[in-house]
C-alpha cells in the first residue's frame, strides 16, 4: 500500500514521534510510507525507510494555540498558511495514496481546518478514493464547547472510515476525555499503545537521575526545579537531556551545580532510563511509554500551562503503579522534587511492561483488514 500520514506538532514532537512510529510499523509490512509533517523540523527523529515531506513548517505560541508562528517566531500571514495548504494538497493529489491518516485532527488542530478539509476534499475527490483514517492519542483535549464535538462528528461521518485510537479501553478508554456518541463509537479501533521497539532491559545501570522535559520553554520549570533538587542532593549524579539549540543547553549547563551534566537528547534515551536511577519528565503519551516499556522508577510534572489537563489525567492513571510518583506544575519547587525522588528509592522497582505495546504493528493488520472489507463491498 501507499500510505501517507500528515501530522502537525505546534508545542511538544509528541504527535510527530508516533506518527513516525506509526510510519515504521508500515515500513516493515512491506508498504510505502510518506509523512508529511508541518511542524518544527526534528532532525534527530528516525526517518528511516519512509519519504519525510516537510511543510512550510509552524509553531504555536507557547499555549495559545489561536496564534500560529512560523519557525522563525513571526505571525503566519495568509499566503504562508496558504503556501502550506497549496502544498499539502498537491502532494497527495499527485500520490494518490492508498490511505490517508490525518494524526489528531478532527479531534484538535481545528486551527488548521482549511488546510485539512482542504486535503480531505481533494481525498475524496480521487479517481480511487483511498481509505481515511483519523489516528488519536489514549487521551485528547477535552473539548470545551459543544460546536467542538459536532465539529469532530460532521467530519468523520463524512469523511473516515474509522478512528485509530492508540489506547487500551481497559486501561484509558476514550470517553475518559471525550464524549463517545452511538455514530463515533462504531468507527473506533482500538490499537493498543503505539510505542517504539522495547529497549534493552539489561543495559547497565549508571546510578543518574535523568531530566528531560523536551526542547521547549515549558520544560524550563522543570529543569529549574531539578537544578535546585540536585543542590540539596549534592550526592547523586544528574543527567539533563535539553532539547532546543546549543544556547539553550549553554544556559542550563550554567545554571547547573557541579553534579549535572547537561546534553542533548540521545538516539539511547531509552536504554538511558533502563539503567537509571530514576527519571524526572513531564507526562506527553510517548514518554509515558518509555517510562512504562522501562520500568524506570518515574516522577511526572504534567503539564498544565493554559489549562491543559491531557497530561494530568494521563499521570493521575500512571500514578497507581509502583514506583511513579506525580507533582504538579503549582507544587514544583527543589524540595518536592528531591523529596519525591527519595520516596521512590525506598520502593521496589516495577518490571518493564510488554502488553499492550504493539499498537503500532496492530494499527495495520487494522488498516489492511478494512481494505479488505471495502474491496469486498466494491
Amino acid at each position: 500500500m501507499q500510505v501517507t500520514i500528515v501530522v502537525t506538532h505546534l508545542l511538544g514532537t509528541g504527535h510527530l514521534a508516533r506518527a513516525l512510529t506509526l510510519g515504521r510499523a508500515f515500513v516493515a509490512a512491506g508498504d510505502a510510507v510518506t509523512v508529511i509533517s508541518g511542524g518544527k523540523p526534528v532532525p534527530h527523529f528516525d526517518s528511516t525507510g519512509l519519504t519525510l515531506v516537510q511543510l512550510p513548517p509552524l509553531q504555536s505560541n507557547g499555549t495559545d494555540f489561536s496564534t500560529l508562528l512560523t519557525d522563525t517566531g513571526e505571525i503566519a500571514s495568509d499566503a504562508y498558511l496558504v503556501a502550506r495548504q497549496s502544498a499539502l494538497v498537491e502532494h497527495v493529489a499527485q500520490q494518490k495514496p492508498d490511505v490517508l491518516i490525518t494524526e489528531l485532527f478532527p479531534f484538535g488542530r481545528r486551527i488548521l481546518k482549511a488546510e485539512f478539509q482542504a486535503l480531505l476534499e481533494t481525498a475524496d475527490g480521487l479517481p480511487s478514493r483511498p481509505l481515511v483514517l483519523s489516528s488519536i492519542r489514549d487521551i485528547l483535549a477535552p473539548p470545551s464547547k459543544p460546536a467542538k464535538i459536532a465539529f469532530a462528528e460532521q467530519l468523520v461521518n463524512h469523511f473516515y472510515d474509522a478512528v485509530l485510537v492508540h489506547s487500551d479501553p481497559e486501561v484509558v478508554p476514550l470517553d475518559t476525555s471525550w464524549p463517545v456518541s452511538d455514530m463515533l463509537r462504531t468507527k473506533l479501533r482500538y490499537t493498543g499503545f503505539v510505542a517504539p521497539q522495547a529497549p534493552d532491559v539489561n543495559a547497565p545501570r549508571h546510578n543518574e537521575i535523568l531530566v528531560s522535559a523536551g526542547g521547549g520553554a515549558v520544560g524550563d520549570t522543570v529543569f529549574e526545579a531539578a537544578c535546585d533538587a540536585a543542590t540539596l542532593d549534592a550526592a547523586r549524579l544528574w543527567r539533563f537531556l535539553v532539547g532546543g539549540d546549543d544556547a539553550r543547553r549553554a544556559h542550563w549547563a550554567n545554571r547547573a551545580p557541579a553534579n549535572v551534566t547537561v546534553e542533548g537528547p540521545r538516539p539511547d534515551f531509552r536504554n538511558l532510563l533502563v539503567g537509571a536511577t530514576a527519571s524526572v519528565s513531564m507526562c506527553g503519551y510517548n514518554t509515558a511509554l518509555d517510562v512504562l516499556q522501562t520500568g524506570v522508577p518515574a516522577v511526572f510534572v504534567p503539564f498544565d500551562d493554559g489549562g491543559e489537563v491531557e497530561q494530568g489525567l494521563r499521570a493521575d492513571a500512571l500514578a497507581t503503579l509502583p514506583d511513579v510518583s506525580v507533582v504538579r506544575q503549582a507544587d514544583l519547587s527543589g524540595p518536592t522534587l528531591a523529596d519525591a525522588i527519595g520516596k521512590l528509592a525506598q520502593q521496589e522497582r516495577r518490571s518493564p511492561r510488554t502488553t499492550g505495546m504493539d499498537g503500532a504493528k496492530a494499527s495495520v493488520d487494522i488498516v489492511r483488514g478494512l481494505r479488505a472489507e471495502a474491496s469486498h463491498a466494491n
